[in-house]
């Protein structure tokens, strides 16, 4: 095989390897913002209970200090049943008691079912709690399984590039320009192997006589149809 042609072949497959890091990381990055959102909704959920709880306790106040007006209202109505005198009067005073009596019971009552609601959500809150702190350790045990994943990544990334610049660092600038220009929109399809005498970057049928010289493998070959530099496999590579 050409030299130049060979130093192509190896160059892009050295740069489909860096940009074969991409999704990996990806992959794993994506492994702990699924993490995050769990962990975010969770919190998310806490505070909505909160704010229930919070909501149902002001109104708790409230029922319990209208009770309290409620009790020194029926007081002063008790001591105003001992001094009237008509039966006008002492009716409306029973027709007053009747009524804050019922807004006792009603206070008592809603009383009651804010207690029962506010005891169900503290239930809730404490639960999701517990979620979440199984959350939290999960996240936490894939942030060191990822910083683990990170750094092999970045050594093997690390040791690619340094094979790259090897490789350029030997390559014709003219050369390396050509692949350059090409790459810019056939990314990892700028070199391409020939296979049942089609290029396998644009999959059409290449003719004999290109062929014949992607075969002899003596120069820098394109394909007439799309521009991309061809080659032919080796055996292995065919496997």
């Amino acid at each position: 095989m050409n030299k130049h042609l060979e130093q192509l072949v190896k160059l892009a497959k050295t740069d489909k390897e860096i940009d074969d890091f991409g999704p990996k990381v990806e992959v794993i990055e994506s492994k702990l913002r699924a993490s995050a959102v769990k962990e975010k909704d969770i919190l998310d959920s806490i505070a909505i209970l909160e704010e229930d709880i919070k909501d149902c306790k002001v109104k708790k106040s409230k029922n319990e200090l209208h009770l309290a007006e409620l009790a020194d209202k029926l007081t002063e109505l008790s001591k105003k049943g001992a001094i009237v005198k008509t039966d006008k009067e002492i009716k409306a005073l029973q027709l007053e008691e009747e009524i804050s009596k019922e807004q006792c019971e009603f206070a008592n009552e809603e009383i009651a079912r804010l207690e029962s609601i506010i005891d169900a959500k503290q239930i809730d809150k404490e639960e999701i709690k517990e979620a979440l702190e199984e959350i939290q350790k999960e996240s936490l045990e894939i942030r060191k399984s990822i910083e683990s994943e990170m750094a092999e990544i970045e050594k093997q990334r690390s040791e690619v590039y340094g094979t790259k610049q090897k490789l350029i660092s030997q390559m014709s600038q003219k050369i390396l320009t050509f692949y350059e220009k090409i790459r810019k929109w056939a990314a990892n399809t700028t070199v391409v192997p020939v296979r049942k005498q089609a290029c396998y970057g644009c999959f059409m049928r290449i003719n004999d006589k290109t062929y014949a010289e992607v075969i002899k493998q003596d120069d820098i070959v394109t394909c007439p149809h799309c521009g991309r530099i061809l080659y032919k496999e080796t055996e292995e590579e065919q496997a």
